[in-house]
């Protein structure tokens, strides 16, 4: 896991459709908080059912 403050976050990132093997963990910058904005820890996320439907093409974004 990424320390908070190193500069750079773990991510997975989806950029097409398909299954699993779409998915890849990069790295990304850590997000900067503009004026008026807090920027907030998070140490775990979950995948809905819906979120493979998207991944897979099956679901749509509008």
């Amino acid at each position: 896991m990424t320390t908070v403050g190193s500069g750079t976050r773990a991510a997975v990132q989806i950029a097409e459709t398909g299954g699993p093997e779409v998915m890849h963990l990069v790295q990304r910058p850590d997000p900067v908080a503009g004026e008026g904005e807090v920027t907030v820890a998070v140490a775990a996320a979950g995948v809905n059912f819906i979120d493979t439907y998207h991944r897979s093409g099956l679901y749509e974004l509008p």
